[in-house]
């Protein structure tokens, strides 16, 4: 695909993104952030130059990689992964623009153990475990305005933004729709809020309908 057709199919895809946007309501703003995490550099540069800028990676190896290689231009990093305890200071090194899976108090006061010892701050997202999956990380959702509020109370190093879930694993539409009503309620709950990020290439209309104004799009974004 040369650019102008790879323009052509982006495009497309910002198209539906606008549709399912003024489903909700002309003001409201969907930020794309494309994961890059089977992607190669020259494959970012090529997004790049018709023009998007946000980039989410899940390993903080492949990050650091990715960052360093691309350095030059003016990306945003973000981390969409489980993050381990040992790899917290690794993260912190490449100063990323957003971390999205904060998904326990215990990783909170990690971090903010090393934030402090550092004296920076984190802009994060706490993770909702929204339809309750085993196979999923995140903070249950009866426990999660109450985490939310004691990660800003204990973590002062942590600036909390929103939230973040993943979708039902479902074919079921009326089930994954209920896993982000259930994440955007609680976003709305969260005193300060302003980022709910939900929706990936296979739901992100259904998530923006429901009220997401950040997405993660992967395979989509790379036409692969």
């Amino acid at each position: 695909m040369n650019t102008i057709e790879y323009k052509i199919y982006i495009d497309n895809v910002i198209r539906r993104v606008e549709n399912a946007r003024l489903k909700v309501s002309p003001h409201h703003i969907v930020k794309i952030v494309a994961i890059s995490k089977y992607s190669t550099s020259d494959e970012i540069k090529k997004l790049y130059e018709i023009g998007q800028r946000a980039y989410g990676e899940n390993k903080v190896q492949d990050l650091k990689t990715k960052a360093h290689e691309l350095e030059d231009l003016p990306l945003e990093w973000h981390f969409v992964g489980n993050l381990q305890k040992n790899k917290i200071n690794n993260l912190l090194d490449i100063h990323p623009t957003l971390f999205h899976a904060l998904d326990s108090l215990e990783l909170a006061q990690e971090l903010q153990k090393k934030l402090e010892a550092r004296n920076m701050t984190l802009d994060a997202l706490l993770q909702i475990n929204s339809a309750k999956e085993e196979s999923k990380h995140g903070v249950m959702p009866e426990l999660a305005c109450g985490t939310y509020e004691q990660i800003k109370k204990e973590c002062p190093n942590i600036n909390l933004k929103g939230v973040m879930s993943i979708g039902a694993h479902s074919e079921d539409k009326g089930i994954i729709k209920k896993s982000f009503e259930t994440t955007y309620a609680i976003y709305k709950q969260c005193d300060g809020a302003t980022i709910c990020s939900m929706g990936m290439s296979g739901d992100f209309e259904l998530a923006i309908e429901c009220g997401s104004n950040m997405i993660r799009l992967g395979s989509i974004m790379f036409n692969k």
